[in-house]
């Protein structure tokens, strides 16, 4: 099995894929308990499917009884430069290291399938092939077959590649020899824990999502609550403060994957060409990202927000017609975002005119409730 092992991994690096390990199909305990934990503790806030699928997350096998082995697999996406950098140019939109291209599960899965049909062809077995989407605790299983560990900030680090990997897993019926897993090399260092603009880290190693700038930006619905709106400042899309601090980055190098090459229109829009965007507009701008899932209402929820953050009056123009959207949840966040830039007599004119006709309690609210300072 030593013989396969070695050919699984020349194959996969010559896929493309830029770390293997192999791990056994089985969660360690302690990643078991910390999954538990955070879903006891109702961490996840919106993210329901993450308790949905619990038992089957929690155990490779009670995914696929079959599987024996897993190969894990990774993917540098690193930045050519500081992923922080245009959080200083406020007019701009930031966006997340890895939604800077196309969606990366694309990509992934399609060498994920090439190595697995290889497999099945070269060694007769049986395979099953994920990437995130999937119910399957992914981080323990890298550190399991030695890919890195899970740092502070609980995503994957590694020594080779800082925190920039995508992830994937062949699952097996063969049993293949397990590598040694990674150990913590976290130490005493905190600086991810101490970056997050929201303080979404309770503890190390523990993450509260409804606390999270990825989380609020994303997999959040409604309105954002306020207390984490200026802290937002202008990440339109995720967030890579906690990843970004991070000492190993010193190791990690920028992706050679075209696929994972920041667009030209995406490495500093303008917000207010974003938010001129209409339903069509966002969707033929967004195809094939990852930023297209969260449809139109929720992204410009995101882009306004920006916007209210900007210390930017000339950004007025670009709000105002979202005043009247059909969405409350557009129209919600453009109040709060013009009533930020506006000076107090138009602020005050603006939300007369506004309550005259807004029925929605929420919406009502932007206009009346006192602003974050």
């Amino acid at each position: 099995m030593s013989d396969l092992k070695a050919a699984i991994r020349d194959r996969a690096l010559a896929e493309g894929f830029d770390a293997v390990g192999f791990a056994p199909a089985a969660t360690g305990a302690a990643a078991k308990a910390a999954f538990r934990a955070f879903l006891d503790q109702g961490l996840y806030g919106d993210m329901g499917w993450l308790a949905e699928t619990a038992e089957r997350r929690s155990d490779p096998r009670s995914l696929w009884p079959e599987a024996r082995s897993v190969v894990v697999l990774g993917q540098n996406y690193g930045p050519e430069g500081d992923p922080l950098a245009l959080l200083a140019e406020p007019e701009r939109a930031n966006v997340s290291v890895y939604a800077r291209n196309r969606d990366y599960h694309d990509t992934v899965k399609k060498r994920l399938k090439r190595v697995a049909r290889w497999l099945v062809a070269e060694a007769p077995c049986q395979v099953k092939v994920f990437v995130d989407t999937a119910p399957v605790l992914e981080k323990p299983l890298a550190q399991a077959g030695g890919l890195g560990w899970q740092g502070k900030h609980s995503n994957l680090l590694s020594r080779d590649w800082g925190n920039w990997l995508f992830l994937g897993e062949i699952f097996t019926d063969l049993e293949l020899p397990p590598d040694a897993p990674e150990v913590d090399h976290c130490g005493s260092c905190r600086r991810c824990l101490d970056a997050c603009p929201t303080a979404a880290f309770p503890a190390p190693y523990r993450l509260d999502a409804t606390r999270c700038i990825s989380y609020l930006t994303i997999e959040h619905k409604g309105p954002i609550p306020r207390e984490f709106r200026v802290a937002i400042g202008n990440r339109i899309y995720g967030c890579d403060d906690c990843l970004a601090v991070c000492p190993w980055n010193k190791f990690a190098a920028a992706t050679a994957e075209a696929a994972f090459q920041p667009r030209a229109a995406l490495q500093a829009p303008l917000l207010a060409e974003l938010a001129a965007l209409d339903d069509a507009g966002f969707r033929a701008f967004f195809s094939g990202s990852p930023i297209k899932r969260i449809g139109r209402n929720r992204f410009l929820r995101n882009v306004l927000i920006a916007i209210g953050n900007s210390a930017e009056p000339a950004l007025l123009a670009s709000l105002r017609p979202h005043l009247e959207d059909p969405a409350a949840l557009v129209r919600g966040a453009a109040a709060w975002a013009f009533r930020r830039l506006a000076t107090p007599e138009a602020a005050a004119a603006e939300a007369a005119r506004a309550l005259a006709r807004e029925t929605e309690p929420a919406v009502r609210a932007e206009w009346t409730e006192p602003l974050e300072p």
